[in-house]
């Protein structure tokens, strides 16, 4: 048996001490004529103890596992200007749910990597520094939404091309021992009339990755975003119809050569194809272990619930007598 305690041993102590003290004190004392609060107070010391108990946390130990540590890097790059949720993934969804899932398999595929996050649109924006917490990195894109379309002015997909470098660069210079990767994930649509900024001066800091495409040759509607709750306000319109996004291959096939990496045209229907890491921990030993515990503090949870039940019924049925009580004295 072994205990993982929410809190300090010693201040649970002194949470739940004064508290055990009326119960015992009240448990002995008992009722001054019948004796019938004991049996009452004795079930609220034993629901006192069971909820000390969960506290503690006990459980079974289960074994180890022995963990795999990736020595990476990862930067991923989103594009998330109004056509990422152009409806022609899986069907009709929109491609941001591909990228969520996307991402989530990068991030299971690389265990122990630090993640950084970037968006772009109308420009770049670091959501998420280089951290190994990945439910971070998996709620920033939860709560991810496009750019408004009343402000898009449009954009350009290498407009986060300084930005990745000076990332990459700063990893490379703080732990120089540590492989970088880089995932970027867009339609490759250029809805400025500039030309394309070139990724090509980050390339030296990258030992791995993909350019993940997102979208279809026939193109999605893309729906209005506003930014508020509003609920649905239709889709982009031009020239009187639906506007169409179409995934640009040529596009994301030249932003990959300044990268260095492949290029991946990505479908709901067929499964992401990682590459291994540049530079993976093979010895578990020096990875670490993670223990197996099998949590025993749901069987105190249960008696604390049983034990609520009777005190929640006993109250109603003292309830129901003094209304019994009152609607008699009010017959008299």
């Amino acid at each position: 048996m072994i205990f993982q305690p929410v809190l300090n041993v010693f201040l649970l102590i002194l949470l739940f001490a004064p508290v055990a003290a009326v119960a015992v004190w009240m448990l002995v004392r008992g009722h001054p004529s019948t004796g019938s609060g004991t049996g009452l107070w004795a079930m609220r010391l034993v629901m006192l103890l069971a909820c000390f108990a969960m506290l503690l946390r006990p459980g079974i130990p289960g074994g180890a596992t022995e963990t795999l540590a990736t020595d990476t890097d990862i930067v991923i790059v989103l594009d998330t200007t109004a056509s990422i949720v152009a409806e022609d993934w899986d069907g009709d969804h929109p491609r941001l749910d591909g990228a969520r899932a996307d991402v989530q398999a990068i991030v299971d595929e690389y265990p122990g990597a630090r993640f950084a996050l970037i968006t772009f649109a109308g420009a770049a924006e670091q959501r998420l520094p280089l951290t190994t917490d990945t439910t971070a990195l998996m709620s920033s894109l939860e709560v991810l939404r496009p750019e408004v379309t009343s402000q898009s002015r449009g954009s350009s997909i290498g407009i986060a091309h300084t930005m990745l470098q000076e990332t990459l660069a700063g990893a490379a210079e703080s732990a120089p021992d540590r492989s970088r990767m880089v995932f970027y994930l867009g339609d490759g649509e250029q809805t400025v009339s500039s030309d394309p900024e070139s990724f090509s001066g980050s390339a030296r800091y990258v030992d791995g990755g993909a350019v993940l495409g997102y979208g279809t040759t026939e193109g999605g509607p893309m729906k209005v975003t506003s930014g508020s709750f509003s609920g649905d306000q239709g889709y982009i319109d031009y020239q009187g119809q639906p506007a169409m996004s179409v995934i640009d291959e040529t596009n994301l096939q030249t932003i990959a050569d300044d990268l260095g990496v492949p290029l991946q045209v990505r479908s709901a229907d067929a499964a992401i194809d990682l590459p291994a890491a540049p530079t993976t921990t093979t010895d578990y030993a020096a990875s670490g272990s993670v223990g197996n515990v099998i949590e025993l503090y749901w069987v105190f949870a249960l008696i604390i619930v049983l034990l609520l039940g009777v005190e929640l019924a006993r109250a109603a049925m003292l309830t129901a007598q003094l209304r019994g009580l009152a609607f008699r004295g009010g017959d008299a």
